[in-house]
């Protein structure tokens, strides 16, 4: 395992900027406003040639209690005490502020080493800063510009003991990928058994996403609390389920979009949406007490939309007076307003005891395996032969029989059909949807988006199977 590396600093001295820095993309929000950074962010990391997992933490904030800044504080806290070395960063062009003395005087009584980095040291601006940051205590500090991408070498130098120290400088076939983003299968390739499966949690904000985290988790590693909104980051985080490799992503809260003025709440929503698309199992989180109210319904409509599988995960369950009409409610909803994912999975529980989280989990394993499903090509036309006997496409104009010659599935990752068929675009739509909920009655394809295609031309098959 590469080494690990935590980010650490007041707020607004650049920690998400480095961050993005170093993964190589824009995975942290950054804006101007301090605090936006509120939970532990992870990724892995690459500086001349030595990987390493990096985590972006929210800013050193000297509070206590049960505060939000304090709840901060702790998971920084436990970042720093789970990495193998911790850079301290501060802002050269503001100087040493108190605050940064305080922090620098409690790492230092901290078995976590510390390197010193002198942040937006570009031009002559930040130079009085980092001359005034040998007054820490805490060695010579290492000069770096995050936004500008200036320091990198002195950096690696500065980190090259530890590497040295963890084998990762010399392990060079190191493949272990465990917090990047994934990477978009071929279309028509297999799934990898050793790839983490992607869960995405949404859902408006304070349903219990983030507490449903913790609880598969088994740790408090995402930020909680009654109040709304907390999440802004899309966290991710990778742990085993039964063995089973499991990236579960934590998001934003999306509210509708005309109550969204806040540019930080904005980027978090594109955050989020960014999410859903890189996804493979999404668990729409709902409250109990508001199921599937229209923002539920719009959030549903863009995951089936983006070809996700979608589990929906019924939160606060234990407090419900009538869950038989409650569940019927809900079942004839998405009959109605969202008939193009038909025979969505739904599990009720309570994220805040554990009840029925065990059943999510087997949900979203049986939904993954439904999106993943291949449907061999004879049996599939046997299928089509059968339904067009049965139930013959409208006639074209003129009285003219229409003609579907063959049908394929083009890829899974949502299953995927292309109909060949003469005049393809004089098709009803109406006998596209009655095809589609045949496929999904006779083949096991509950709750998943099925896309189907039409086209024109000859059986690109025929010759191959003569």
């Amino acid at each position: 395992m590469p080494f690990t590396v935590a980010i650490i600093g007041r707020p607004n001295v650049g920690k998400s900027t480095l961050f993005n820095r170093l993964v190589g993309r824009k995975l942290a929000i950054v804006h101007d406003l301090p605090g936006v950074t509120r939970d532990r962010r992870e990724g892995r990391a690459s500086l001349m040639g030595m990987d390493f997992h990096v985590v972006d933490t929210a800013g050193f904030e000297d509070e206590g209690g049960d505060s939000i800044e304090a709840r901060m504080r702790r998971q920084t806290d436990l970042a720093v005490g789970e990495a193998d070395v911790a850079l301290l960063l501060i802002d050269s062009r503001a100087g040493v502020t108190p605050l940064d003395r305080h922090f620098a005087d409690h790492l230092r009584r901290l078995p976590t080493p510390v390197i010193l980095v002198a942040n937006k040291c570009e031009g002559k601006a930040g130079a009085p800063g980092l001359y005034e940051s040998y007054g820490l205590g805490m060695g010579e500090p290492v000069p770096v510009s995050a936004e500008h991408g200036e320091g990198m070498y002195e950096l690696f130098e500065a980190l090259r003991p530890y590497a040295e120290k963890a084998g990762a400088l010399d392990d060079e076939d190191e493949d272990d990928d465990f917090f990047a983003e994934p990477v978009p299968e071929a279309d028509d390739a297999e799934p990898d058994p050793g790839r983490p499966l992607t869960m995405v949690i949404v859902g408006r904000p304070n349903v219990g996403k983030s507490t449903l985290g913790n609880q598969l988790l088994g740790q408090d590693r995402l930020l909680t609390g009654p109040e709304a909104g907390l999440t802004r980051d899309a966290i991710a985080v990778e742990w085993l389920h039964r063995d089973r490799p499991v990236k579960l992503v934590d998001t934003a809260g999306l509210r509708k979009k005309a109550q969204i003025s806040d540019a930080i709440e904005k980027l978090s929503v594109s955050n989020t949406i960014e999410s859903i698309r890189r996804s493979e199992v999404v668990v729409l989180v709902m409250d109990a007490a508001a199921i599937l109210d229209k923002q539920d319904l719009t959030i549903a409509r863009l995951v089936v939309e983006e070809g996700r599988a979608l589990v929906i995960a019924i939160n606060k369950w234990d407090v419900v007076d009538d869950p038989q009409t409650a569940l019927k409610r809900l079942r004839d909803r998405l009959e109605t307003s969202l008939p193009q994912a038909k025979g969505i999975t739904t599990v009720t529980l309570s994220a805040l005891t554990g009840r029925g989280v065990d059943r999510l989990m087997d949900a979203v394993i049986e939904t993954w395996d439904t999106w993943n499903k291949r449907i061999p090509t004879a049996g599939l036309n046997r299928w089509l032969e059968e339904v067009i006997d049965r139930h013959p496409p409208p006639a074209l104009p003129g009285g003219r029989r229409y003609k579907i010659r063959y049908m394929t599935q083009a890829k899974a990752r949502p299953p995927t059909f292309v109909l060949f068929a003469t005049k393809p675009d004089q098709l009803p739509e109406s006998y596209v949807r009655y095809l589609i909920n045949g496929l999904r009655e006779a083949f096991k394809l509950p709750g998943v988006p099925i896309r189907l295609f039409v086209r024109g031309g000859k059986n690109p098959y025929a010759e191959k199977d003569k």
